[in-house]
């Protein structure tokens, strides 16, 4: 098969490599679309030791199953694989699962391949109304999605009444914002200082957005979700976290600095740190957008597989609007 291989910091080659091989119990994907996730450009950027060359990324997928239980099903893809028996996996908190393994991580290949095999337990069904590319966008909702139901459970404020901000305009902080709307907090803005983007989620997404200055000037916030997770943006986070508020922390653009451990201890503001989602937030993204209580999803942009070299250039650039890009085989 057709394959965009990781060979080394800022590159990529789009091989001939070997099919993957059908485990017992699991299900072989033609794959559809795999978009490009922040954690696949700290690969490519070569920022990333748990993803070393060469690699298969990628773990944002939507196709069609050829073979297994659900053969002939167009499906979108969990593409974290857990262990199921450890107390973790036994209490709902599988994403915690100390076992867990996700697709573009040794040892399991990721999406940006013409086939994949993934657990069946890992697959949702997709309806006939939903397009393969709306399908794709699960797996980054399924983060916000996540990071909102951890939210409300410590929420001082009624969900209906908190003030909501989101610091990002990616997938991740669009995600998340359309989350929160779909449970029950109306009152949310987007931050995204990139102005074209910003352009493209007024007018595509409904969201509105703010300037970076415009947000420090808009007061304090019940509830903040920074999908970035720079320290310019916990900096932003702490400062406008109103107190008593919650803080939601999903990016991961790097590891140090930004938080105001002071004002967070005297003013009792709760940092919530997320990775990925459990299978049930999984499975509820999807369900949400079966029944279009997240939008018409229709912000993306699919380019060949065989182009994606160009398609991480262009994102790294900043020359790309639309918060998400799918990567798309082509036979």
């Amino acid at each position: 098969m057709k394959a965009l291989v990781y060979t080394g910091p800022e590159s990529q080659a789009y091989l001939e490599v070997a099919d993957p091989v059908q485990a017992e119990g699991e299900a072989l994907i033609k794959v559809a679309h795999t978009g490009i996730c922040g954690s696949d450009m700290h690969a490519f950027l070569g920022h990333d030791e748990r993803r070393p060359a060469p690699l298969i990324l990628g773990h944002e997928v939507a196709g069609t199953v050829i073979s297994g239980r659900l053969e002939g099903k167009r499906v979108t893809v969990n593409p974290l694989v857990t262990c199921g028996t450890c107390d973790a996996c036994q209490s709902g908190r599988d994403n915690l699962c100390p076992d867990r393994q996700i697709i573009s991580m040794p040892p399991r290949e990721g999406g940006f391949a013409e086939y994949l095999t993934m657990p069946e337990a890992n697959l949702v069904a997709v309806p006939d109304h939903v397009t393969d590319a709306q399908a794709a966008l699960a797996e980054p909702i399924a983060c916000g999605w996540h990071g909102v139901r951890l939210a409300k459970r410590v929420l001082a404020t009624d969900p209906s009444e908190a003030k909501a901000l989101v610091i990002g305009g990616g997938a991740i902080g669009l995600g998340a914002a359309l989350s929160l709307k779909a449970q029950g907090v109306p009152n949310v803005r987007l931050v995204e200082p990139n102005v074209e983007r910003a352009a493209y989620l007024k007018s595509m997404c409904g969201i509105e957005v703010l300037t970076p200055e415009a947000a420090d000037a808009s007061g304090f916030y019940d509830l903040i979700i920074d999908g970035v997770g720079y320290a310019a943006t916990r900096a932003s986070a702490s400062k406008l976290a109103k107190p008593g508020a919650v803080i939601v922390h999903i990016g991961l653009g790097s590891a140090d600095g930004g938080l105001d451990i002071r004002r967070m201890t005297l003013q009792e503001i709760t940092f919530i740190g997320t990775y990925t989602y459990t299978a049930e937030d999984f499975r509820e993204t999807a369900q949400a957008m079966f029944d279009g209580r997240l939008g018409e999803l229709n912000w993306v942009e699919t380019r060949p597989l065989s182009d994606g070299q160009r398609a991480f250039a262009d994102l790294r650039a900043g020359q790309v609007m639309v918060p998400k890009i799918l990567l798309t085989p082509v036979s």
